[in-house]
């Protein structure tokens, strides 16, 4: 399977989000760059992800029917043509990161997913009804993983 080469500005794999794009700094999304989005593509589908979290897997962004031709999207922006989903802070858009106090590093995985026609989910997906939805279906996807602390 062909991969979408997915980054930040703002981090690089692996390497500590600023505060600024935390829950309790500015709460803005981090700039993303992708490339290598495949023919065929009907829709990208964006996710971020902590699966360090007390409670199971949190979604702190999920943007579904963003625009194939689009290769980024600016801090504090949606996706071009993206609809922004609840997250699991109960809101929609970004919502940053906020690990409990003396957790190690969470880890924040950001993935985008070419599809190759609309993904339909339940009104309030989980992270598990996404991976359903798209895990199959995909034609390509790329991972960036951020770190965090408090």
């Amino acid at each position: 399977m062909a991969g979408i080469a997915l980054g930040s500005a703002a981090f690089t794999d692996h390497t500590r989000i600023a505060r600024r794009y935390a829950k309790d700094g500015e709460n803005v999304s981090p700039p993303l760059t992708w490339s290598g989005v495949p023919d065929g593509t009907a829709e990208l589908v964006l996710l971020c992800e902590d699966p360090d979290a007390p409670g199971g897997t949190f979604v702190h962004w999920l943007v579904t029917g963003i625009a194939p031709t689009d290769g980024s999207v600016d801090a504090g922006e949606t996706p071009s043509g993206g609809t922004p989903h609840k997250n699991g802070y109960g809101d929609a858009g970004w919502g940053g990161p906020q690990p409990p106090i003396g957790d190690p590093e969470h880890r924040y995985c950001f993935r985008l997913y070419a599809l190759p026609e609309p993904v339909f989910l339940p009104e309030d997906p989980s992270a598990d009804d996404i991976h359903q939805a798209v895990d199959e279906r995909q034609l390509a996807s790329g991972t960036i993983v951020g770190l965090y602390q408090r």
